[in-house]
């Protein structure tokens, strides 16, 4: 056993000389199971762990960082600090609202050039660079990186482009760590590790999992200990080198060897120090406390994120901060407690790159059915609504350049930032030819794709009480398939239908009210819940709420607004709002006037009902659900009839029904997005491209006539917009197109 210490002393540094290793497979692989959620019932338990036992008497954690009092998910005061949308927006510069990223890193000063070079002719506009920062480094040998990152910067800027330095937030790997010397077994890691309930130690190697390089040491790190002024020191650190951004990997209480962490000492002082609760004993999601555990591990995550933001601009005024986040709009959240949606308000420029991941490792979304096709667009829709009015970055993951570009279009059109890799690394570009293609079609249409606002008047309710507490379970429900297609390893789901959205009735009820909007050509938002604001709900005319139960007193009282004031609302499921926002028995539905039910009452099949200007349409079964697995045109009118009568999009189109359609507005443009995805069927097929004829129709204002339209697509060689014809019969004007992958249309009136 190796020799360790339990030390309690509190300093910033480490006297130790661990060697340091040129970046490789530990970093890039640990993406990869950051994204599997294999900690979703702890599913690697088998890990051989220090033993740890219950948590050691330490110092007192500073309850400076990660312990400020909330009321709730967001108190009044401070949504009203963090109400800064407008102001969030401004101090956003345009390159990184515009940015084109890729990921560099250098082996030695003398390649620095080269690299630099490459990543420009392919229209890269911010690198990611990605060097040593994930290993156990002195202070001497961090200095001496920083030093080398500052030469890069340099080369970088004279090259026009921006740097983004990537850095593990939470965890540290000591190469060598597990027969030799490591931050856990000899410096701090022992004394700053997160545990789970049970007081284990998060602390792992290499042998036992693939992601770490065998015979390296992997510690997570508790952000409410010491670690983080270490952390943010260190933050400072490289904010000094001149880069452009920070890029902090997955804040999270890693789950892949232990579930529900962060119970150290340090994580028991802040839960107590917010709440006046002591720790749960155990997970029990009958346990008011420990549901009160799982939502203030979102809150924890997020004031470190905030502070890592300010550490940097502490040096940098100017420095921006996009946080790596894994957890998308399926439940991976819940057990790794970072829910992106809480950063959405928070003032200045952090804001995150959404690892979006992809159905194979070794075969990207090739094998994709129309259903998980339709849950790639939910995730980057998420991604799009929960970053707020900052700049989304997202992951492009591909296998061949065919398949990455169709999912790369995608990406775009749902309004985020291309981060371009080969799965299942993301070290590299799928094909350097397609990333300079589609990149060119960014830079040239960058304006029209990234200024615009949404024209959509129908919103997708993503409630993140009831993704935490409606029936938990073991799946995270990324996709629809779980089941890997003949002669196709390393699959997502790993032939587990636990981890089928269908198999989880919240996610499976909205990922099949976004699948009804998509197939009907409805222009929508997803509507996140942390921090929800009558703002955030004004310009929509109809909501959806699938299976909505956990809601708080405040976003009731919103949503009872939004209805009173002439709003539609369509709400499903068999228990609507009868939770509290801590997943608590609510002795009526919050909704209950809304709805015209009573929760002591026999709830009806169906309800209409009207309150105030507005009118609430109730359904207690899940017609998304049975919409996602079944395709039924029955269970889509459920969702759909009031959103026809209520709120009919102006711009329709008449075509296959796997053709994705988003429109937004700029100007005197409508500029409407189409994505081809004609060639996914309702089981697993071979990969082809199919061009999908379809027509386009636009209801034009009152008084108004066409000047332009021209369409723009990054599937031939030209990237500019192109004048089409078209025809005006009456007050509409209808566009025929041929779509390949991604069209991007623009309707200017005058």
């Amino acid at each position: 056993m190796p020799e360790q210490h339990e030390g309690t002393e509190r300093h910033e540094g480490t006297a130790q000389q661990p060697a340091p290793r040129h970046p490789g497979g530990s970093r890039l692989g640990r993406r990869r199971l950051l994204r599997a959620g294999l900690g979703a019932g702890g599913a690697l338990a088998t890990a051989r762990l220090l033993p740890g036992g219950a948590a050691w008497a330490a110092t007192a954690p500073d309850t400076d960082h990660g312990t400020a009092q909330y009321d709730g998910l967001w108190p009044e005061a401070r949504r009203a600090g963090l109400r800064t949308d407008t102001a969030a927006a401004q101090v956003w510069p345009d390159w990184a609202r515009y940015a084109r990223i890729a990921d560099g890193t250098f082996n030695e000063p003398a390649d620095m050039q080269s690299y630099v070079d490459a990543l420009k002719a392919q229209e890269v506009s911010v690198i990611e660079l990605d060097t040593l920062l994930s290993d156990w480094l002195t202070d001497a040998q961090f200095a001496a990186h920083m030093a080398e990152v500052k030469m890069f910067t340099k080369l970088a800027h004279a090259a026009g482009l921006k740097v983004v330095m990537y850095y593990p937030s939470l965890e540290l790997i000591s190469p060598g760590g597990e027969k030799g010397r490591s931050f856990y077994k000899n410096d701090q890691g022992k004394n700053w590790v997160q545990r789970d309930l049970a007081g284990k130690p998060n602390v792992f190697y290499g042998s036992v999992v693939v992601w770490v390089d065998p015979g390296d040491e992997s510690v997570w790190l508790s952000p409410n200990s010491p670690w983080r002024d270490y952390y943010l020191n260190r933050i400072k650190g490289v904010a000094a080198t001149g880069v452009d951004g920070i890029w902090p990997d997955v804040p999270i209480y890693f789950d892949g060897v232990l579930s529900w962490c962060d119970a150290s000492t340090w994580g028991a002082a802040a839960f107590k120090a917010d709440t006046g609760l002591d720790l749960p004993k155990a997970q029990n999601f009958a346990d008011p406390v420990f549901r009160r555990y799982v939502e203030w591990r979102h809150r924890n995550l997020l004031r470190f994120q905030l502070d890592i933001a300010d550490a940097g601009r502490s040096v940098n005024p100017d420095l921006v901060t996009f946080v790596e986040t894994v957890s998308m709009d399926y439940r991976y959240a819940t057990s790794i407690g970072l829910d992106g949606g809480y950063l959405r308000q928070a003032p200045g420029a952090v804001s995150q790159v959404w690892e979006v991941d992809i159905l194979g490792n070794y075969d990207g979304m090739r094998h994709a059915t129309a259903s998980d096709w339709v849950c790639l667009i939910s995730m980057y829709k998420y991604a799009r609504a929960a970053s707020g009015t900052k700049p989304a970055w997202a992951f492009s993951y591909g296998w061949q350049a065919d398949d990455a570009s169709l999912v790369m279009s995608q990406l775009i059109a749902a309004g985020c930032n291309p981060y371009e890799v080969k799965t299942p690394f993301k070290n590299d570009t799928v094909d350097a030819a397609m990333r300079t293609r589609m990149y060119r079609f960014v830079r040239t249409n960058q304006a029209k794709l990234y200024d615009p606002v949404s024209i959509a008047q129908v919103g997708v309710y993503h409630s993140a009480p009831s993704r935490d507490y409606v029936a938990p379970g073991e799946g995270n429900g990324m996709y629809v398939n779980a089941t890997a297609p003949a002669g196709i390893a390393d699959w997502w789901g790993g032939d587990d239908p636990q981890m089928s959205c269908a198999s989880i009735p919240w996610l499976g009820e909205f990922r099949g009210a976004v699948k009804a909007l998509v197939y009907a050509h409805v222009p929508f938002d997803t509507v996140p819940s942390p921090g929800l604001t009558a703002d955030d709900l004004a310009r929509f005319k109809v909501l959806l709420l699938p299976n909505l139960q956990a809601v708080s007193d405040t976003e009731a009282a919103l949503l009872r607004g939004f209805v009173s004031a002439g709003g539609t609302i369509v709400i499903t499921g068999p228990a609507p709002t009868a939770l509290d926002e801590l997943g608590g028995q609510r002795s009526e539905f919050a909704l209950s006037d809304v709805l015209g039910l009573r929760k002591a009452d026999p709830l009806p099949a169906t309800r209409q009902n009207s309150y105030g200007s507005g009118s609430c349409w109730y359904v207690k079964a899940l017609p998304g659900l049975s919409y996602l697995t079944k395709t039924d045109q029955a269970s889509a009118d459920q969702l759909l009839t009031a959103v026809r009568q209520s709120a009919p999009p102006a711009v329709t189109l008449a075509g296959d029904r796997r053709i994705f359609l988003d429109a937004r507005r700029l100007g005197a443009d409508t500029v409407v997005h189409l994505v081809n995805f004609s060639n996914f069927a309702d089981t697993p097929a071979a990969f082809r491209g199919a061009p999908a004829n379809c027509t386009l129709s636009y209801a034009l204002p009152a008084g108004a006539g066409v000047t332009a339209v021209t369409v723009a697509s990054p599937d031939g060689t030209d990237p500019a917009p192109k004048a089409v014809p078209y025809t005006v019969t009456g007050s509409t004007v209808s566009v025929p197109l041929t779509v390949a992958q991604y069209s991007v249309v623009t309707i200017t009136v005058g």
